[in-house]
């Protein structure tokens, strides 16, 4: 850990708890906005796939099927 890192933590271990959660909340919020990126290529790989399959070229699994095969069983075996 760096020693800004140390001297930060150890500023907002200092603070109230109502306090310390908003500074998180700042911090997963500026980490979400670094996403942005992905969720668009995420987008763009949606809307093709959407297409392909209104072309017929890629079909679609019913939803129970997809759960079943990737459930986990738990009755141990």
């Amino acid at each position: 850990m760096t020693s800004a890192v140390q001297t930060l933590s150890a500023q907002a271990l200092k603070l109230q708890p109502k306090e310390r959660l908003q500074v998180v909340e700042q911090i997963l919020d500026s980490l979400d906005q670094a996403d942005a990126s992905i969720r668009d290529l995420w987008a763009q790989e949606a809307q093709a796939r959407l297409a392909a399959y209104r072309r017929g070229e890629i079909g679609a699994v019913a939803l129970p099927d997809v759960i079943a095969k990737y459930a986990i069983s738990t009755s141990g075996a």
